[in-house]
């Protein structure tokens, strides 16, 4: 245990991260923060951020606390923010509630003004202690700590497959390898996502919806989450998405990202379906940029975290391209044979020497299945752009 923190600092600041954490499905695009008030030993106020331009965790908590916040700490799992967006900046509510000592979990990862909360509190006189369980706090928030430091978004590949890896017959026929517990925990990987991503191939063999599902959930508050669809963005190099495409009519917005190759009128007619196209530079594939098409969706709809559902090419063009940073695999106790389709298609691997380790973090029973999360490592021809 650090010295500058007590044991009392630890439970109010596991408290602050527990309260982050209710927030999980709703914040995004901002990130989830709690945030604890404690005077005398007794907490006095607490909240957390519940969705984009609502007010944040340190405003629920001040309030909470009223005047009983003066001269007390204040635990913040992220540096409280020192400029007005949509809301007033924290630091200074904080500074005006004549708090005497800041806890924060972790700086804010916005190069721009990561920083300038804490100064602000500092020069008021107020003691501020950082650090504190800092990586529970990083783990909360993987997408936007990837959108403030890589300028993309944090990559999520959930692939569902047989034990003997395969995900779909030959035929394509697919539904269902894996049980109602497993799906349940899509549908949350899915809630938690800023967007979905997948290929062309994948929706028209499935005709996919990328939706989330309320009677899938089984949340406490799945009205709260399912305020928001996340953004559907679907690859199609060369524009073959089916005009009555299920994911077409579904709440929310479908993305459909090719590359210039096509004409005019193909792209007008995926508009009048329902589709958002977007035009980015091809790869020297000719297929789309991936690493282009990641730093858009950073830069130009504020994707934190992309969950990736798709099939073996373009699972296996994602990992080949090291813009992977984590692996959710659903792994059903059956076999379907080697006429099958695989979980990835990685070609070029021909020796023992060029094959892909993964570091595997965590493996549980989901209902019948097991779920496996894992990284990739990082290999000589890659350089690792994983967030750390």
């Amino acid at each position: 245990m650090s010295a500058l923190f007590s044991q009392d600092d630890h439970r109010y600041m596991a408290r602050a991260l527990k309260l982050a954490h209710r927030g999980l499905y709703t914040t995004d695009p901002n990130p989830r923060v709690g945030c604890v008030i404690v005077r005398d030993e007794q907490v006095v106020g607490e909240g957390f951020h519940v969705r984009a331009g609502e007010p944040h965790a340190e405003v629920h908590a001040l309030a909470a606390a009223g005047e009983r916040a003066q001269g007390a700490t204040a635990y913040v799992t992220l540096e409280p923010c020192s400029h007005t967006g949509r809301t007033g900046p924290c630091a200074v509510a904080l500074k005006e509630a004549k708090v005497s000592r800041v806890v924060i979990a972790m700086q804010d990862p916005n190069p721009q003004v990561s920083g300038r909360g804490i100064r602000l509190l500092e020069d008021a006189g107020i003691k501020v202690a950082i650090g504190l369980l800092e990586s529970e706090a990083r783990a909360l928030n993987p997408g936007f700590i990837a959108r403030m430091t890589l300028q993309r978004p944090f990559v999520r590949l959930k692939m569902a497959m047989s034990l003997d890896g395969r995900t779909a017959m030959g035929s394509g026929e697919s539904q269902w390898i894996t049980g109602p517990e497993a799906r349940t925990q899509v549908q949350r990987l899915r809630a938690r996502s800023s967007a979905i991503l997948s290929g062309v191939e994948s929706i028209i063999m499935d005709d996919s919806r990328l939706t989330l599902r309320s009677e899938q959930l089984q949340l406490a508050n799945t009205d709260d989450v399912l305020h928001r669809q996340p953004l559907r963005v679907i690859l199609d190099t060369r524009l073959r998405l089916p005009l009555a495409a299920a994911c077409l009519r579904e709440p929310g917005r479908t993305l459909v990202i090719t590359t210039p190759a096509h004409s005019a009128e193909k792209r007008a007619r995926l508009t009048q379906a329902g589709a958002e196209v977007h035009v980015l530079p091809a790869g020297h594939d000719g297929r789309v940029d991936l690493a282009l098409m990641l730093h858009w969706l950073a830069d130009n709809e504020q994707v934190n975290e992309l969950l990736v559902e798709t099939g073996a090419t373009l699972a296996g063009a994602m990992l080949d391209a090291a813009l992977v940073d984590e692996l959710q695999l659903f792994v059903a106790p059956t076999l379907l044979g080697g006429e099958a389709r695989p979980l990835f298609a990685l070609p070029g691997l021909s020796r023992m020497a060029d094959q892909r380790r993964l570091t595997i973090h965590d493996m549980r029973a989901v209902g019948r299945d097991w779920r496996i999360i894992a990284s990739p490592q990082p290999t000589s021809a890659t350089s690792d752009t994983r967030v750390p």
